[in-house]
């Protein structure tokens, strides 16, 4: 079927070529369609990042971000105990939202806990400012040597933090942390290409995460002078088959070190 063309007379002088002109730019309009799609994705993603009128949780699921390994470290408490024990009793957590991990910790019967937040304070709850208050969070630079005496805590766990650091620092920092403890370190570590931080918490890091392998972790430890406590990865294995258990990020287990 021809295509009905307009009853308006075309002026004189007017030739073939205009015509050809004429289909050429209905052609050409499916894929200016098709141009204009591509740009709103474009924009609509551009617009999310950007924060305006969009929430959180599409932010994050455009970026392709998993969850925390703090947030890990809270879904492991249970079979931490079912490992520790008694050495339970006096935990330091060290990583971002410490104020949460701390908080789920003291609601554990017989455990006293106590947190260091390797950033900053400045947008913390009622709960977070609270703890603080009270001297059971503070915010330190892991960098350095913790305010702690060695011995200080029966078991320390860290987590969102060794993965911002580069090896100088880490040469210092987890050395550190294995001083202030009795009985052992928890690592919570990202898997590489799995762990990324939230976009609203770059700021606070100052650089992207580098996520290890579970290979390169183990020389490092062994290059550091660091053990692994065998006894505890086994029963932390069994414990976690035994309660269906799937962390998300890479748990070492070391042992306290003493100079």
């Amino acid at each position: 079927m021809s295509r009905r063309v307009p009853s308006r007379r075309l002026a004189e002088g007017s030739t073939l070529p205009m015509i050809g002109s004429l289909n050429q730019k209905s052609k050409a309009s499916p894929l200016l369609s098709v141009g204009l799609v591509v740009l709103g994705a474009i924009l609509l993603i551009v617009y999310s990042y950007s924060g305006s009128g969009v929430s959180k949780a599409v932010r994050e699921s455009l970026s392709g971000e998993v969850a925390s390994c703090t947030l890990e470290v809270q879904h492991a408490i249970p079979i931490l105990k079912n490992v520790y024990g008694d050495s339970m009793r006096k935990v330091l957590h060290v990583g971002l939202d410490t104020c949460s991990v701390v908080t789920k910790l003291l609601k554990e019967e017989g455990t006293e806990a106590w947190g260091v937040e390797p950033y900053d304070l400045d947008d913390a709850d009622d709960n977070c400012k609270s703890l603080v208050r009270k001297g059971i969070v503070r915010a330190a630079d892991v960098k350095f040597s913790l305010p702690y005496r060695p011995k200080s805590f029966s078991l320390v766990i860290t987590s969102d933090t060794v993965d911002y650091l580069t090896p100088k620092y880490l040469n210092k920092t987890i050395p550190d942390l294995a001083r202030v403890s009795t009985d052992g370190l928890v690592i919570f570590a990202g898997y590489p290409g799995h762990h990324k931080a939230k976009i609203s918490e770059l700021p606070k890091f100052g650089r992207p995460a580098k996520s290890r392998s579970p290979s390169w972790w183990l020389r490092y430890f062994i290059s550091a002078g660091l053990e692994e406590n065998e006894a505890a990865v086994k029963k932390f294995e069994q414990a976690a088959t035994k309660m269906s258990y799937k962390p998300g990020c890479q748990i070492f287990h070391l042992s306290s070190l003493h100079y």
